[in-house]
């Protein structure tokens, strides 16, 4: 046994996020909002009295945003989301064609903001290369550029 209690040749298990929770303060702005950006709306459901979940996956995504009434406590706007895309300059022009409020594009380091250098990394450097957005209540979204994935990604 390890000093926390648990066998040394316990198998991993895989863990994979499917779903993260985001808090809003309008139900049908946000799912106007995440309807405009091109996700797939999975589900609108109310199961019980004061609760309804909204759920939508981005393009190509394992993984779906819920929001709705009912089930979460965080403040609306708390939030902040990465998502991963092949090429940077093609996604920020999709958005920006949906009527999305997107920053501009900058590489080197994502945080903090003062560090940021002006468009994608000029030599397109995977990881390298960002632009955020916000939901109408100011969830944050954070793109990246990934091209060539680290090893043990998948």
């Amino acid at each position: 046994m390890s000093q926390t209690g648990t066998s040394m040749s316990v198998t991993r298990t895989d863990m994979k996020l499917e779903v993260d929770i985001i808090p809003v303060s309008d139900v049908e702005r946000s799912k106007q909002f995440y309807g405009r950006l091109g996700w797939r709306l999975d589900e609108d459901v109310a199961p019980a009295k004061d609760v309804r979940i909204v759920q939508f996956t981005p393009p190509g995504s394992a993984c779906s945003v819920t929001f709705g009434r009912g089930i979460t406590a965080a403040a609306p706007g708390s939030a902040a989301g990465g998502l991963i895309v092949s090429d940077i300059e093609a996604a920020h022009d999709e958005l920006v064609r949906r009527g999305i409020d997107a920053s501009e594009m900058w590489h080197g380091p994502p945080f903090p903001p003062e560090v940021r250098l002006s468009g994608p990394d000029p030599e397109r450097t995977s990881y390298g290369s960002f632009f955020s957005f916000k939901d109408p209540d100011g969830n944050t979204w954070l793109v990246q550029e990934v091209t060539t994935r680290l090893a043990g990604r998948i």
